[in-house]
């Protein structure tokens, strides 16, 4: 056998062993360390301690809150550069609801009692999720030509903030819950067409 045929029995050897290690960690329901994303990325001290069955469902909703994550940022990007492009550096203090200022204040200054790290410098950080609705409602006439219709922006941001509420409090989603998350997503962009 020459080398190039021995280097080709290799490949095909190692891709079958890798093959029956993925259905056995599948029909056990463990890990073993092997993927890039492995519990060896973890803290090796403690994460191991935590229930394989946690953390299978961790990494499953691991995506679900990438997706929101990015979305939410992006939401915040939105608002504030539109706000600002139209009314000037003012605009947090011109153009958003005072309850919601003052709830920023208080997320603000409850952050500065606690000594840890501020999450940013800018107020919009600390808005919840519902708040940066109430943002775009009340300055409708800046967003009403990023937005298709406002009873739809209702719509769509109300679901989205049902929908957030377990993946930000660590519940895992139902399967219908994953398919109306991938919905709202897509709802969202055609909102934006």
């Amino acid at each position: 056998m020459n080398a190039e045929n021995s280097i080709r029995l290799f490949g095909m050897s190692h891709q079958m062993v890798e093959r029956d290690l993925d259905a056995i960690e599948t029909k056990l329901g463990i890990d073993l360390g092997r993927s890039a994303t492995s519990s060896t990325d973890k803290d090796p001290d403690y994460y191991p301690q935590l229930d394989n069955v946690v953390r299978k469902e961790a990494a499953e909703m691991s995506a679900h809150y990438e997706v929101f994550y990015c979305l939410e940022k992006s939401i915040r990007v939105l608002v504030s550069d539109r706000l600002k492009a139209d009314f000037g550096a003012t605009w947090w203090d011109t153009k958003v609801p005072q309850s919601v200022k003052d709830n920023v204040d208080k997320n603000i200054q409850r952050e500065k009692d606690s000594g840890v790290t501020p999450r940013s410098t800018a107020e919009i950080d600390y808005t919840t999720f519902g708040e940066l609705g109430e943002i775009v409602r009340q300055n409708w006439s800046t967003f009403g030509d990023t937005f298709s219709s406002q009873k739809a922006f209702d719509k769509i941001m109300t679901s989205l903030n049902v929908l957030r509420g377990p993946i930000a409090h660590c519940c895992k989603l139902a399967p219908d819950e994953v398919v109306r998350l991938e919905l709202a997503v897509r709802d969202w962009f055609r909102l934006m067409e």
